[in-house]
């Protein structure tokens, strides 16, 4: 399996996705978002969506260069149309959009529809708290990625549809980042290009019927993955399939479809942003996330376990061990990147 530094990782990535023609500052903001999923230990966010992507943009599903175009707007709104720009680019366009209205007025909203896949939310959560902002966000497959079955079900009706939710605290911030079903789609791809089984409890088949072939999800006739909640699998569904209504929705997108086509190249975006000093006081948002973060810290453990884990510990621990160690990429992964790289003339950096 081979390893890299994530400045090399982000470099090649780069290299890749400028010589497909993207311009470089969108090619930058793509490259050190995936390169930073990778860090953070979601491959399945990483650069193995640098083919997908590029494919996307070859085949004319995904625009380079193209604006956020203004659908609706308010003083504590946007509505925007992404014209099928790359995800990651314009999210951080309606970011900037959306930082003054939250910074006059204590909360803001805004929506997308048309966007690429915009990568991993707890990314935006993280920008947000360090901005002082607590945050919420939601993204759906724009009609399409049919994964999830609701439960007693054999055919996929929804996506994965995540939700996000971050707060700052005095220290680190709190990032939620959970996908709906009980694993994201993406961690399937990426034991289906490792050829290796999943887990128990992931996916089923096109007879409902427990699987542990990843490749159930992406071969006819398709399994599907199963919500999240175990036995109360029907509140993951009941959440996603809400999450779904919101995305689609709010954006004026699409929710999940009979007709849409299954290759989920992008979201619906939903990202709502809260400035605590328009509510309780930041002093009093900060003190009391601490106060309770610290208290849970506290919790007494039991046999065998270290100490508490808090959302976004996981990134953070893994991010310090991959930026020492180098980011290792699955051969299957690879493959498709030196693939790809040879196509685009591109030297694969030495591993």
């Amino acid at each position: 399996m081979p390893t890299l530094q994530a400045d090399t990782l982000e470099t090649f990535s780069r290299n890749l996705f400028t010589n497909a023609g993207v311009p470089a500052d969108e090619a930058a903001t793509v490259s050190h978002s995936l390169v930073d999923a990778n860090l953070c230990g979601h491959d399945s966010h990483g650069v193995m969506r640098v083919p997908q992507y590029i494919g996307f943009v070859r085949d004319g599903k995904l625009k380079i260069g193209v604006p956020l175009t203004k659908m609706n707007e308010t003083p504590a709104m946007f509505a925007g149309d992404a014209n099928w720009g790359l995800g990651q680019v314009q999210a951080y366009r309606l970011l900037d959009i959306l930082l003054p209205k939250v910074k006059a007025l204590g909360v803001a909203a805004g929506t997308m529809k048309q966007c690429g896949h915009i990568g991993r939310l707890g990314e935006y959560a993280e920008w947000a708290a360090a901005h002082g902002l607590a945050f919420m966000a939601t993204v759906n497959s724009h009609g399409c990625g049919k994964r999830v079955a609701p439960p007693g079900g054999t055919e996929g009706r929804i996506s994965t549809n995540p939700l996000c939710l971050g707060a700052p605290t005095p220290d680190q911030p709190l990032v939620l980042d959970i996908g709906t079903s009980s694993v994201a789609e993406g961690k399937v791809r990426v034991y289906f290009q490792k050829g290796d089984p999943v887990p128990d409890g992931w996916v089923i088949d096109h007879e409902g019927k427990p699987t542990t072939n990843p490749a159930t999800l992406y071969t006819e006739p398709r399994g599907t993955i199963l919500p999240f909640g175990g036995p109360q699998a029907y509140k993951g569904f009941g959440l996603g399939l809400l999450l779904d209504v919101w995305a689609g929705g709010l954006s004026g997108g699409e929710c999940s479809r009979k007709e849409a086509p299954m290759p989920g190249h992008a979201n619906t975006v939903v990202f709502t942003l809260f400035d605590p000093q328009f509510f309780g006081g930041q002093e009093h948002f900060l003190k009391e996330a601490g106060t309770l973060s610290n208290f849970v810290r506290s919790t007494p453990t039991a046999p065998g376990v270290q100490s508490i884990t808090l959302p976004g510990d996981p990134e953070r621990n893994s991010k310090k061990t991959r930026q020492a160690s180098g980011i290792p990429i699955s051969d299957g992964t690879w493959s498709l990147l030196v693939k790809m790289a040879e196509e685009l003339n591109v030297a694969p950096p030495k591993v």
